[in-house]
Protein backbone atom coordinates (compact mmCIF):
# COMPACT_ATOMS: atom_id res chain seq x y z
CA UNK A 1 0.00 0.00 0.00
CA UNK A 2 1.46 3.39 -0.76
CA UNK A 3 2.01 6.20 1.68
CA UNK A 4 -0.92 8.41 2.49
CA UNK A 5 -0.28 12.28 2.30
CA UNK A 6 0.26 12.20 6.34
CA UNK A 7 2.83 9.22 6.34
CA UNK A 8 4.95 11.37 3.06
CA UNK A 9 5.08 14.03 5.33
CA UNK A 10 6.57 11.54 8.31
CA UNK A 11 9.10 9.81 5.89
CA UNK A 12 10.06 13.11 4.31
CA UNK A 13 11.01 15.00 8.12
CA UNK A 14 12.58 10.77 9.16
CA UNK A 15 14.74 10.65 6.34
CA UNK A 16 15.56 14.38 6.44
CA UNK A 17 16.45 14.51 10.20
CA UNK A 18 18.89 11.30 9.48
CA UNK A 19 20.66 12.56 6.72
CA UNK A 20 21.27 15.75 9.17
CA UNK A 21 22.06 14.16 12.75
CA UNK A 22 22.42 10.90 11.85
CA UNK A 23 19.00 10.29 14.03
CA UNK A 24 15.45 11.21 14.18
CA UNK A 25 13.67 11.15 17.62
CA UNK A 26 10.21 11.49 18.40
CA UNK A 27 10.71 14.58 19.96
CA UNK A 28 12.79 15.99 17.16
CA UNK A 29 10.18 14.23 14.54
CA UNK A 30 7.57 16.14 16.97
CA UNK A 31 9.31 19.94 16.72
CA UNK A 32 9.97 19.66 12.80
CA UNK A 33 6.37 18.91 12.24
CA UNK A 34 4.89 20.85 14.85
CA UNK A 35 2.81 17.91 16.59
CA UNK A 36 2.39 16.15 19.21
CA UNK A 37 4.93 13.58 20.06
CA UNK A 38 2.03 11.17 21.01
CA UNK A 39 0.93 12.08 17.21
CA UNK A 40 4.70 11.31 16.32
CA UNK A 41 4.63 7.74 18.33
CA UNK A 42 1.15 6.85 16.74
CA UNK A 43 2.64 7.34 12.86
CA UNK A 44 5.81 5.50 13.79
CA UNK A 45 3.89 2.77 15.00
CA UNK A 46 2.09 2.54 11.69
CA UNK A 47 4.81 2.99 9.74
CA UNK A 48 6.66 0.25 11.62
CA UNK A 49 3.78 -1.90 10.92
CA UNK A 50 4.00 -1.22 7.39
CA UNK A 51 7.50 -1.88 6.83
CA UNK A 52 9.10 1.77 6.39
CA UNK A 53 10.91 1.54 9.47
CA UNK A 54 11.79 -0.10 12.41
CA UNK A 55 10.89 1.40 15.93
CA UNK A 56 11.50 0.12 19.27
CA UNK A 57 9.88 2.02 22.01
CA UNK A 58 12.66 3.96 24.10
CA UNK A 59 15.14 3.25 21.79
CA UNK A 60 14.26 4.95 18.29
CA UNK A 61 14.02 4.45 15.20
CA UNK A 62 15.66 3.09 11.57
CA UNK A 63 14.15 3.56 8.36
CA UNK A 64 13.83 0.37 6.19
CA UNK A 65 15.56 0.23 2.58
CA UNK A 66 12.02 0.76 1.49
CA UNK A 67 11.74 3.90 4.17
CA UNK A 68 15.00 5.21 2.61
CA UNK A 69 14.34 5.08 -0.82
CA UNK A 70 10.51 6.70 -0.12
CA UNK A 71 12.01 9.32 2.06
CA UNK A 72 14.88 10.34 -0.39
CA UNK A 73 12.54 10.30 -3.06
CA UNK A 74 9.75 12.84 -0.88
CA UNK A 75 13.01 15.35 0.17
CA UNK A 76 13.91 14.98 -3.63
CA UNK A 77 10.45 15.96 -4.64
CA UNK A 78 10.23 18.53 -2.12
CA UNK A 79 13.64 20.17 -3.37
CA UNK A 80 12.63 19.74 -7.11
CA UNK A 81 9.59 21.98 -6.65
CA UNK A 82 11.40 24.03 -4.51
CA UNK A 83 13.54 25.05 -8.09
CA UNK A 84 10.52 25.27 -9.80
CA UNK A 85 9.27 27.77 -7.42
CA UNK A 86 11.85 30.19 -7.75
CA UNK A 87 12.64 29.23 -11.46
CA UNK A 88 8.95 30.54 -12.44
CA UNK A 89 9.29 33.47 -10.00
CA UNK A 90 7.27 33.00 -6.94
CA UNK A 91 8.34 34.95 -3.95
CA UNK A 92 10.91 33.15 -1.19
CA UNK A 93 8.03 33.98 1.56
CA UNK A 94 5.75 31.79 -0.60
CA UNK A 95 7.38 28.92 -1.72
CA UNK A 96 7.49 26.30 1.11
CA UNK A 97 4.02 26.65 2.21
CA UNK A 98 2.66 26.23 -1.77
CA UNK A 99 5.23 23.11 -2.30
CA UNK A 100 3.65 21.75 0.83
CA UNK A 101 0.31 22.49 -0.60
CA UNK A 102 0.73 20.90 -3.86
CA UNK A 103 3.25 17.95 -3.23
CA UNK A 104 1.01 15.26 -2.43
CA UNK A 105 -1.77 16.38 -5.29
CA UNK A 106 1.04 15.75 -7.87
CA UNK A 107 1.23 12.59 -10.32
CA UNK A 108 4.77 11.38 -10.18
CA UNK A 109 4.42 12.01 -14.02
CA UNK A 110 4.01 15.80 -13.72
CA UNK A 111 6.89 15.57 -11.00
CA UNK A 112 9.10 14.13 -13.85
CA UNK A 113 7.71 16.76 -16.40
CA UNK A 114 8.73 19.69 -14.04
CA UNK A 115 11.98 18.04 -13.40
CA UNK A 116 12.40 18.15 -17.32
CA UNK A 117 10.91 21.62 -17.29
CA UNK A 118 13.81 22.92 -14.57
CA UNK A 119 16.16 21.20 -16.41
CA UNK A 120 15.92 23.39 -19.30
CA UNK A 121 15.99 26.67 -17.52
CA UNK A 122 18.91 25.38 -15.96
CA UNK A 123 21.01 24.23 -18.89
CA UNK A 124 20.64 28.28 -20.45
CA UNK A 125 20.90 31.07 -18.17
CA UNK A 126 19.44 33.08 -21.30
CA UNK A 127 16.05 31.00 -20.75
CA UNK A 128 15.78 32.23 -17.11
CA UNK A 129 16.18 35.69 -18.31
CA UNK A 130 14.03 35.17 -21.15
CA UNK A 131 11.21 34.08 -18.86
CA UNK A 132 11.80 36.63 -16.44
CA UNK A 133 11.44 39.19 -19.49
CA UNK A 134 8.22 37.88 -20.14
CA UNK A 135 6.74 38.16 -16.91
CA UNK A 136 8.48 41.85 -15.99
CA UNK A 137 6.46 42.81 -19.01
CA UNK A 138 3.17 41.58 -18.12
CA UNK A 139 3.37 42.79 -15.02
CA UNK A 140 4.44 46.46 -16.54
CA UNK A 141 1.06 46.00 -19.15
CA UNK A 142 -0.96 45.41 -15.22
CA UNK A 143 -0.01 48.77 -13.92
Amino acid sequence: MPPTPSMEDYLERIYSLIEEKGYARVSDIAEALEVHPSSVTKMVQKLDKDKYLIYEKYRGLVLTPKGKKIGKRLVDRHSLLEEFMRIIGVDESHIYQDVEGIEHHLSWESITCIEYLVQYFQADPVRMEELQRIRKEDEQKEE
